[in-house]
């Protein structure tokens, strides 16, 4: 079996967390962040799975890089 390293970006979202993969725009939640983690990486593997190569092909990123953007937001009020 082969496999590959996908990103997982999980932000707080209310009582839980939200997971994205962003090469494929897969998405996930969970009321940890472990729980995020895992039930993204199921939905990943699923839409794998499930797929047609030519629509993962389609969707697949090629490279993502995760940093940090500054923008100005002006003043709080």
């Amino acid at each position: 079996m082969t496999t590959r390293t996908f990103t997982a970006a999980i932000h707080r979202e209310g009582d839980g967390y939200v997971a994205l993969c962003p090469e494929l725009d897969v998405a996930s939640q969970g009321g940890t962040v472990a729980e995020a983690k895992a039930n993204l990486l199921e939905a990943v593997e699923l839409y794998l799975e499930t797929a047609s190569p030519q629509e993962v092909a389609e969707r697949l990123h090629g490279e993502t890089l995760v940093m940090p953007l500054e923008a100005d937001i002006g003043p709080l009020s």
